[in-house]
């Protein structure tokens, strides 16, 4: 849908253009070349998207159970001090608890609380 020189492809004077090489960008989880791309997909699609998924009709109240997330302590000053480099932290209560880095990369492990 952009008319720029990178999207130039063809023997000279029969150009056309060409999408990118999406791997090559990355953008949205590397489903689109650029935030334009993105940008225009969600105007298109992005309701129907929620829509299909689920769309959030109520609040949803952030609780002691419900609020850990997957961190990870880039300071090695600090892992020297004995902390973790992969844990679990309770946005609410302010708790962590270490885990194992297998257990970071697995997008399916959650903390049993």
């Amino acid at each position: 849908m952009y008319d720029t020189t990178d999207r130039k492809r063809g023997p000279k004077g029969n150009k056309v253009n060409q999408t990118r090489t999406v791997g090559r960008y990355g953008y949205g989880d590397q489903n689109f070349c650029t935030l334009n791309c993105q940008n225009d997909w969600w105007k298109e699609h992005g309701t129907r998207a929620v829509d299909y998924i689920g769309r959030l009709r109520e609040p949803k109240a952030m609780t002691p159970n419900n609020s850990w997330i997957k961190r990870e302590n880039y300071y090695t000053w600090q892992r020297e001090n004995n902390e973790p480099r992969y844990y679990f932290r309770n946005v609410c209560t302010q708790e962590e608890r270490p885990i194992t880095e297998q257990q970071y990369n697995d997008e399916r492990y959650t903390l049993n609380t």
